[in-house]
């Protein structure tokens, strides 16, 4: 069984010219918009001298030379991800979802832990290798996941931006996307193919590498959902994943010799 819940009845054609204007509003408005600039980062950094193996991007710039102003736009970078997160679920609601339907309602502690937990190993530790021999072959950037010589705020604050990260990307990538193109009647395999492909696009400026990584995670992470129904596993995979790439980056920059 691919799908958690039943299929709506399909849609009238006025039914279904409105999910087709909603979704487009909703990616151009959220992840949709960052794949088209991911795109054209990496088309840039290919094309600087030295090519993609030679340039970095940050992933949690500071954003002010003022620290309380770097602070407060921080969380305002939170709150924008948890305000796409807010507009999927809402959305979702008013299409007659329920936060049990999108696999959000009572958290099961010891399941949706261990199965977090598997997922994050399974995406986490293979994704790290094909971070690093994409690096290698000079099919992706150079990562700086988080900032050296940040003021001890940061670390908490990366935490939080990895939840925040997290929590939009599941619910709108999965089980937005993916019920709301159920109710236009795509296949199970058809949706899942389009959110795994959405979610590797807005990850094109970390490179090749990084784009494909992210397909892969898309695939699993969407078929995931497809099968149990269940939000919180993939929500807290995800969390995890980000948190010891933040983390990780900030102890081992400059102590070991195989990280970027």
């Amino acid at each position: 069984m691919l799908e958690p819940h039943p299929d709506p009845d399909a849609p009238d054609p006025v039914q279904r010219r409105a999910i087709v204007v909603e979704i487009t509003i909703v990616l151009v408005v959220t992840f949709g918009l960052s794949g088209a600039a991911a795109l054209l980062s990496l088309i840039e950094d290919a094309a600087r001298p030295g090519g993609l193996a030679d340039q970095q991007v940050a992933l949690n710039p500071t954003r002010s030379l003022l620290p309380v102003i770097d602070l407060l736009r921080q969380l305002l970078g939170v709150l924008h991800l948890l305000g796409w997160a807010a507009l999927g679920g809402y959305l979702l609601y008013c299409s007659g979802a329920t936060l049990r339907s999108i696999g959000l309602d009572r958290l099961r502690a010891r399941a949706d832990l261990l199965a977090g937990l598997g997922l994050a190993a399974l995406i986490g530790i293979p994704g790290l290798g094909l971070y690093l021999l994409s690096h290698q072959l000079g099919f992706s950037v150079t990562v700086v996941a988080a900032e050296p010589d940040a003021p001890w705020w940061r670390l908490p604050l990366l935490v939080l931006t990895a939840i925040a990260n997290s929590v939009a990307e599941e619910v709108v990538v999965v089980a937005y996307l993916l019920t709301r193109l159920r109710h236009l009647g795509w296949s199970a395999n058809r949706s899942l193919l389009a959110s795994a492909l959405l979610r590797g696009s807005y990850h094109l400026y970390q490179g090749v590498g990084g784009g494909l990584g992210n397909v892969v995670m898309g695939v699993i992470f969407g078929r995931y959902w497809q099968r149990t129904g269940r939000l919180w596993p993939l929500i807290g995979a995800h969390a995890l994943i980000d948190c010891v790439a933040y983390l990780g980056y900030s102890l081992l920059r400059g102590r070991v010799g195989w990280l970027p």
